[in-house]
């Protein structure tokens, strides 16, 4: 067994991503940790201040990052804004803003702080780099779903994606999805590789932002029952 923490696992998973299979024409995989040097800087100081222990988590399963989020600073559903302001780590060569960071760290400060949260969760997504596709001439966020063929190239690095981070030591019991329409494509995935037990699902952050936000406290604290449902129960 391997001396190895929660956080040494992540990085050097982090470390190792590469997806080097074929996708559509059009889209393109975005690679922070190859692209910026930063990125690898302070996602090991995340990891490292959040998760230097070997204790067993939970697991809160997003899309995709985006190109603001963690396809800059390589922590999910975190932009540099939360990261400097919320966990204390200033990055340099970027200076990005996030609306699903937004509600997740409202989210987070609600159930009482990153270090109650992390302590109790790990967030990554089944796709753990950004894709993005060419609209008019621009790059924009994509999702792994937006397109059959797209699926279907980075299916089977997904399940192996997922099993790496089942591999870090979490409860699989009980996984927390992020989405509706993501959820109906984890249940697939889920079908094939046996991977983990009941699928609770949750409103996406970006679709509450976007659509919502005048119910965002309904929202969180959707999010603070499910999540904390468990603690009820015993």
């Amino acid at each position: 067994m391997s001396n190895k923490t929660f956080a040494d696992q992540v990085v050097e998973f982090n470390k190792k991503l590469n997806f080097k299979g074929n996708l559509p024409q059009d889209f393109h995989v975005l690679n922070p940790y190859l692209d910026n040097p930063e990125t690898l800087v302070v996602m090991q100081k995340f990891y490292q201040k959040y998760y230097d222990d070997s204790n067993q988590r939970k697991f809160m399963i997003g899309i995709n990052p985006s190109r603001h989020g963690a396809g800059v600073t390589g922590v999910p559903f975190t932009d540099t804004k939360r990261l400097d302001g919320v966990c204390g780590i200033k990055m340099q060569s970027a200076h990005t803003h996030e609306i699903s960071s937004v509600f997740i760290y409202d989210m987070i400060a609600a159930y009482g702080g990153p270090n109650g949260f992390y302590g109790d969760f790990y967030i990554n997504s089944p796709f753990p780099l950004a894709i993005v596709r060419k609209s008019k001439g621009k790059w924009v966020n994509a999702n792994y779903y937006d397109d059959q063929g797209l699926f279907r190239d980075v299916k089977d690095f997904m399940i192996d994606s997922l099993k790496k981070h089942i591999s870090f030591g979490l409860d699989t019991s009980e996984v927390f999805v992020l989405g509706k329409k993501n959820a109906n494509f984890i249940f697939k995935l889920n079908q094939e590789a046996e991977l983990f037990g009941e699928m609770t699902v949750l409103d996406h952050p970006r679709y509450i932002q976007q659509y919502k936000s005048k119910e965002k406290d309904l929202y969180i604290d959707q999010y603070i029952l499910a999540l904390k449902k468990g603690e009820t129960q015993t």
